[in-house]
């Protein structure tokens, strides 16, 4: 006799069966209580106590019924699940009959299924089993690493270099992946932090995941600032992506040419930017070696909360206050005259190092602490804006683009990060620093799309959203066609797109650059890619 197993949350390992006739939608629920099912085969049935969504739901074949902090705002935690059903109109037909249960939902159609998840992704996953550590990773979702993963998930052979403090390769998501060349100190677990955020091992059922977990660690120490050996040391032994969350204020001109050398051998550096606020520094601080140039500089970009008013806090003296808003330079917001209805402003003390040299911002409050989970078991969570954990955030997101498509040059790296990036020029409060905290947000989720779709002669590649009028932009692409799209390429920027088909400007595109700026487009039909595409599916 089959044993009914009774789960209060629960997802099926694979979804597999009617996948043709599978549908995915959210569904939010009145109040926090939870919804009972049982497995009965492979499908699940309600076992609570309300009639009408037991008869309702008799009539269905449910393979998923769970819940989760994707999708859900403050107001929403709790009550927010990811369903998967035979019926397509199964959540207007429970909003309409169970409307003392379900007040809200929507379903999740063609490119947003395009995602994978490994089975320790955490509180917020969907179709993945959530059976490692219990934590948010609400800001992987905000990276779009579900969508990233749903092409790769990283390669063995595409090491991170990791210059830091000690990495323990036996440590529970380092194991079997990690080699290590140089003795360097703990450090406070800085070094195993900031390995986690960059290639901690996924979907093996314990701990969390790293933005590129099937990628291997190579790890050393740090602090040699005149001709960063360790550096140096990790490139020789065939690390093409180094992260380097580690600052020194000197300008050292030996160090310019270790850069230089370094990315004309096809290896990016990508290192803090600082985490001085602006405050002290009113972006005339500049750090290294994030500020070298051919080195990638990431500064801290806050990711939760969509509007102001999504997170009022207050402060005992009836101050209020707003943190963590989406694209935000600063971790905290105040309001002018404490009215929540004004365009709030960004406290300086809460931002890190910002400076015409940043290329780009990262999620950093609220990362993982994956040391505490290592030394304590606990799950706990950074609460403030440090560069050190958002940089390997795109370490590991080079190191996917790396894995996804291995002859990617140098010189394309960089400019798909900041065409995906998020555009944050019109957040509140961020015009004060307007030029000084790059290209906006990283995307990884867009970026591994974007180069997807370049190195794919079936797909067509959108440049679009973004509003430059600085830095250098190559794109090569064998897409049946590459798009341009409200975009725009001004003053001083560089654009040079080589297309084996067609290049299509589109609607609201903008190409005016000064004398200093150029915009280059090449039609070649001999182009060819210099390897095949590794995805996920394809290994």
């Amino acid at each position: 006799m089959m044993r009914h197993l009774f789960f209060i949350v629960f997802i099926l390992s694979t979804l597999c069966g009617f996948a043709q006739d599978e549908y995915w939608f959210y569904l939010r629920t009145k109040d926090t209580a939870t919804l009972n099912f049982k497995v009965e085969g492979d499908l699940l049935k309600y076992v609570g106590e309300d009639k009408i969504l037991k008869e309702t739901l008799a009539k269905e074949k449910i393979k998923t019924f769970k819940k989760t902090l994707r999708k859900a705002k403050i107001r929403d935690l709790n009550r927010t699940y990811f369903v998967v059903a035979n019926n397509a109109n199964l959540h207007t037909k429970l909003l309409k009959d169970t409307p003392n249960i379900f007040i809200s939902g929507e379903p999740i159609l063609g490119e947003d299924k395009k995602i994978y998840e490994p089975n320790d992704y955490g509180l917020t996953s969907t179709i993945g089993e959530n059976i490692g550590m219990q934590a948010n990773l609400d800001y992987l979702d905000v990276l779009g690493l579900p969508e990233a993963w749903y092409y790769t998930t990283g390669s063995r052979d595409v090491p991170i270099g990791i210059s830091d403090g000690q990495v323990n390769p036996n440590d529970i998501d380092f194991q079997g992946k990690t080699t290590l060349f140089n003795r360097s100190h703990y450090a406070g677990g800085h070094g195993v932090n900031i390995a986690a955020n960059a290639a901690a091992q996924g979907d093996n059922g314990v701990g969390f995941t790293g933005v590129c977990f099937d990628c291997s660690i190579y790890g050393t120490s740090y602090g040699q600032f005149y001709n960063y050996s360790e550096v140096v040391g990790l490139a020789k032994a065939g690390a093409r992506v180094i992260n380097c969350s580690w600052v020194s204020t000197r300008y050292i001109e030996n160090g310019q040419k270790v850069m230089d050398s370094l990315f004309n051998e096809g290896v990016i550096v990508v290192a803090a930017a600082g985490n001085r606020d602006f405050s002290k520094t009113k972006g005339k601080v500049y750090s290294y070696p994030a500020s070298y140039r051919h080195v990638i500089s990431v500064s801290s970009g806050m990711y939760r909360h969509e509007k102001p008013l999504d997170n009022i806090l207050q402060l005992e003296d009836g101050t209020y206050y707003t943190s963590n808003l989406r694209g935000s330079v600063g971790r905290t917001m105040g309001f002018p005259k404490n009215d929540t209805l004004q365009t709030p402003f960004v406290y300086e003390v809460s931002t890190a190092i910002l400076n015409t040299e940043v290329d780009i911002l990262a999620p950093t409050s609220e990362l993982i602490m994956f040391q505490e989970f290592i030394n304590k078991g606990e799950v706990a969570h950074h609460q403030f804006e440090t560069t050190s954990g958002a940089t390997p955030l795109v370490s590991g997101t080079i190191g996917l683009m790396f894995s996804l498509y291995p002859c990617l040059t140098a010189e394309e790296v960089e400019p798909i990060l900041k065409i995906t990036a998020l555009n944050i020029d019109d957040v509140p409060g961020n015009k004060k620093f307007a030029g000084l905290y790059g290209a906006g947000l990283l995307q990884t989720g867009k970026a591994i799309k974007l180069l997807h779709d370049l190195k794919n002669e079936n797909e067509t590649a959108y440049i679009e959203n973004q509003n430059f009028n600085r830095w250098d932009f190559t794109a090569v692409g064998v897409s049946k066609e590459i798009v341009v799209r409200n975009q725009v390429f001004q003053e001083n920027a560089n654009l040079d797109i080589e297309s084996k088909n067609r290049i299509r400007i589109g609607t609201n595109t903008v190409l005016k650059p000064n004398q200093n700026g150029k915009i280059k487009l090449r039609i070649n039909p001999d182009l060819e890619n210099e390897c095949n595409l590794r995805t996920r599916k394809n290994k």
